[in-house]
């Protein structure tokens, strides 16, 4: 497996300097943030950032993520020209070498917390998840700032698109899916670009909107929209691991074994309630996912590709945003990295010498 860190380019506090310096970190999870959800992103932007990340001797190994615009989830008559943007964009991408696309399919939210700070017992601090405090707020009073959401909408354009959901069903969501899916992996294939779509995140609908991409059942529906391989995931354990039905080191294996898997989140989260969780160090004893079995099963179905430290705990003092800080990521990195040579290590010393 090749470890990857999250750089949010030249305004990211943590620099490329600094993030080479985390052992065996190989490549960078990056995206361009200042071309509009819905345009293609010119081919000079990409090269560009490609070269700066390639000037501090670290690989540009995935994009995270190329948006998907609303109309495109709607179903809009619209969506065929915001489609063939993203196409573009594709094979601009390939153009250049990148081999890894992540992106997400969830209704106007992406990943959603209900509280960014919330102090840990060992004095850290972490995102969180609690499903009362959710069910109390209304993103349509103006009273909804966190992580998951486009602070560009107004309050009125946040109305009218919820309106437009009204008529969106997980069904409904399904086929607008399926509509994409079946544009954009042809020409993935010919740009030889990987699509790895991200799960919901928490993995069930929020202020009523529907969410899709949530479970074994659904994952299976997803890879079955088309048959290629570029037709992928992106498994993360943190947002698949917050519903206790799902087995993450089994899904993982399925799906690995299938070939489908492209790119890899890897966070513990604690569940503290049926629809309540906290995000936590990456140690298996600190939440409820055992880290072990993960990277276990990425060893033993063969995993080459990228796989990154997601969000961590805010420590010794650090500031920045919320998840994204760099020493909890770079622990992290360290720990996934040290059980995987163990884990090969050990095989090796049990496999029959010949």
């Amino acid at each position: 497996m090749e470890m990857t860190f999250r750089w949010y380019g030249k305004d990211d506090p943590i620099s490329l300097e600094y993030i080479k310096q985390i052992p065996g970190m190989r490549g960078i999870v990056s995206a361009i943030y200042d071309i509009p959800v819905g345009e293609a992103w010119p081919l000079d932007k990409i090269k560009e950032l490609k070269s700066e990340i390639e000037s501090a001797n670290l690989e540009l190994s995935v994009i995270e993520s190329v948006p998907v615009h609303e109309d495109i989830k709607l179903g809009k008559p619209t969506r065929d020209k915001y489609i063939e943007n993203y196409c573009q964009t594709l094979r601009h991408l390939g153009q250049v070498g990148i081999k890894v696309v992540c992106y997400n399919f969830m209704p106007v939210f992406d990943w959603t917390r209900s509280q960014l700070d919330f102090p840990l017992a060992d004095g850290s601090t972490a995102l969180i998840y609690d499903e009362e405090a959710i069910a109390k707020m209304n993103p349509l009073k103006g009273e909804l700032s966190l992580p998951g959401w486009d602070s560009s909408y107004t309050k009125e354009d946040l109305a009218a698109l919820f309106a437009d959901y009204k008529t969106i069903d997980e069904e409904k969501l399904w086929e607008n899916l399926s509509y994409f899916i079946n544009k954009v992996i042809p020409v993935a294939e010919e740009a030889d670009v990987l699509m790895a779509i991200h799960p919901d995140d928490p993995p069930w609908g929020i202020f009523g909107l529907p969410r899709i991409i949530t479970n074994r059942e659904n994952l299976e529906r997803f890879i079955r929209i088309h048959p290629s391989k570029h037709n992928g995931l992106t498994m993360c354990s943190g947002s698949l691991g917050a519903d206790k039905h799902n087995d993450f080191p089994e899904m993982l294996t399925y799906f690995g074994q299938k070939g489908r898997v492209h790119f890899v989140h890897a966070r513990n989260v604690k569940l503290v309630g049926n629809k309540s969780f906290q995000e936590s160090a990456h140690l298996s004893e600190s939440g409820s996912i055992d880290m072990y079995k993960v990277i276990k099963a990425l060893h033993d179905f063969g995993y080459k590709g990228p796989i990154r430290p997601d969000h961590g705990r805010m420590i010794w003092g650090e500031t920045g945003k919320a998840g994204y800080g760099l020493y909890d990521r770079a622990l992290g990195a360290t720990y996934l990295n040290g059980l995987y040579e163990a884990i090969n290590k050990n095989c090796i010393a049990q496999s029959p010498r010949k």
